[in-house]
């Protein structure tokens, strides 16, 4: 009897420690998923903008994926049915955008000599040669945010040009006086 009580507490022993095993087993899981998802989601979140230069540089590369891609509306939103044409310039290089009309409600300042476009943030699918726009290199944007709003932009008067300006308005005059003198002081002289 004594050795049935001695195989049924080693038994117990043997399922508390494997009990404790799986809870341990079960615990390094979940914080490996929870790490996981923590790293993931902030790799996502944090992605860096791919630039123009760099799309048209490795076009081939690129092609058919989903890219970020961040710049200044310039020219005009060209509305084609459900669909917008937008050209975005990220400084260096501009680039088409077709999106559907409603991600273009948001926009209200499209860049141009006198005026500063919204700075937008473009996620979408970057191809080098659209089959469905003959061949274009694109992005076909699946959402657009609006990172910072434009407007217009007030001409100062540079003070320098003025002056400048005026100096040599002066000059000139003052040459044309002196010529017109000279050419009527020759005239008395030969009469």
């Amino acid at each position: 009897m004594l050795y049935k009580c001695k195989a049924r507490s080693s038994k117990r022993k043997i399922k508390a420690q494997s009990s404790k095993s799986k809870v341990k087993n079960l615990k390094l899981l979940v914080l490996g998923l929870s790490f996981a998802l923590c790293v993931l989601h902030f790799t996502f979140a944090y992605a860096q903008a791919v630039t123009g230069r760099d799309l048209i540089d490795n076009a081939t590369e690129y092609n058919g994926k989903i890219i970020l891609f961040e710049g200044e509306v310039i020219g005009d939103i060209m509305i084609r049915g459900e669909h917008a044409w937008i050209n975005v310039s990220d400084g260096d290089t501009a680039i088409g955008i077709w999106t559907e009309k409603k991600l273009t409600e948001g926009l209200t300042h499209t860049g141009g000599y006198n005026s500063k476009g919204d700075w937008i943030r473009i996620n979408g699918i970057f191809s080098r040669a659209c089959g469905e726009h003959s061949g274009e290199l694109d992005i076909h944007a699946q959402s657009i945010k609006l990172l910072n709003s434009g407007g217009i932009i007030q001409e100062g008067l540079n003070l320098g040009k003025r002056n400048i300006a005026l100096v040599l308005l002066g000059a000139l005059c003052l040459s044309v006086i002196l010529q017109a003198y000279i050419k009527i002081s020759s005239r008395r002289q030969k009469v």
